[in-house]
């Protein structure tokens, strides 16, 4: 039986899709019960007949920070899908992102251990990528710096990566990937989702950054075929294609047949802008929508490399342009 931690999630739902339908056995745990609607609309996103797929799952209310209710989730498991994860980029937020992402899979990875699972696949992020030399690609083997100004995201995805590898020193096979922005429809509160409501809602300005970008379902795709396979302690950047800020927000603009941004936010109309957020959020307690680290990868153009990946599965990713339409087409149907 395979277990799914993150179930409820962009990842974690689009996972639990093909799981289901290539007739796996699969438990998925969940810690509240309005999230299962967004497993649902992802479902709905391949086929109207997605109740009865979604019935096939065994569903186990848990928590990756309760050892008991995660044990008894783990029984009888032989292989683990590690999407569970906070998401933030909020200075403010370092402890509660310490204690899911680099806790949480402590404890998965211990309990792995003990009930003796087969393997695990681990969803990190390229944002524990080290910083690359001048005009050189990232790639797995780029040095992570801790002394650099890192995220408190990055930091706490790259200590759960250390968790990891220290499961594979006591035993546990395992594979990290990890994957750029993904992009995917289904779920449009948060991620590569809440872009495409922001574009439709309209934006004006595009920065001068680039960023890597990669489908849900080759995510998906490839984490399927490594769990599969017998490649086992590796890592693997997921990254389709590296497209600029600019050309990434006008294209998506052009599948929602809105406007797209026209004006350039500089370096310096962002670093203005991240202090402004600092004030807001220290006089009116509102959290935070942009951070120094933030600001500062919005305005950085970086390239990543997938050779690894290509080479070791022979895989071809799919054009982001057809997968920015295809995602543009199912938000345009919610909303219309």
């Amino acid at each position: 039986m395979i277990l799914v931690t993150g179930g409820t999630g962009l990842v974690g739902a689009h996972l639990l899709y093909k799981l289901i339908s290539n007739n796996n056995s699969v438990r998925a745990i969940y810690r509240t019960k309005h999230k299962l609607e967004n497993v649902k609309r992802v479902f709905s996103s391949y086929t109207e007949t997605y109740q009865s797929l979604f019935n096939k799952i065994e569903w186990v209310k848990a928590d990756i920070l309760n050892i008991p209710d995660l044990d008894k989730a783990l029984n009888n498991i032989d292989f683990v899908y590690h999407c569970a994860a906070l998401v933030s980029f909020e200075p403010n937020r370092y402890q509660q992102l310490r204690r899911a992402n680099i806790d949480g899979t402590a404890n998965v990875v211990n309990l792995c251990l003990t009930n003796h699972v087969k393997k695990i696949c681990y969803v990190s992020s390229i944002a524990t990528l080290g910083k690359p030399l001048k005009n050189k690609s990232i790639t797995e083997e780029t040095h992570w710096n801790p002394e650099d100004d890192n995220s408190v995201y990055a930091i706490t995805k790259y200590g759960a990566e250390m968790e990891v590898w220290r499961g594979t020193q006591e035993g546990l096979d395992a594979v990290i990937v990890n994957p750029g922005v993904i992009i995917g429809g289904g779920i449009w509160s948060n991620g590569s989702g809440s872009i495409f409501k922001k574009v439709y809602n309209s934006i004006t300005y595009y920065t001068s950054g680039t960023v890597g970008l990669v489908s849900v379902n080759d995510v998906v795709n490839i984490m399927l075929r490594i769990l599969e396979s017998d490649i086992k302690n590796e890592k693997y950047i997921l990254v389709s294609e590296n497209w600029s800020y600019k050309t990434f927000l006008q294209t998506t603009a052009k599948a929602l047949n809105v406007k797209p941004p026209k004006k350039l936010a500089t370096p310096l109309l962002l670093a203005f802008g991240w202090r402004l957020d600092w004030l807001k959020q220290k006089l009116t307690g509102k959290r935070r929508g942009l951070t120094k680290q933030l600001a500062a990868s919005l305005s950085t153009e970086t390239k990543y490399s997938n050779l690894k990946l290509t080479h070791a599965l022979d895989y071809k990713f799919e054009p982001i342009e057809t997968v920015i339409i295809k995602t543009g087409n199912l938000y345009l149907k919610q909303v219309q």
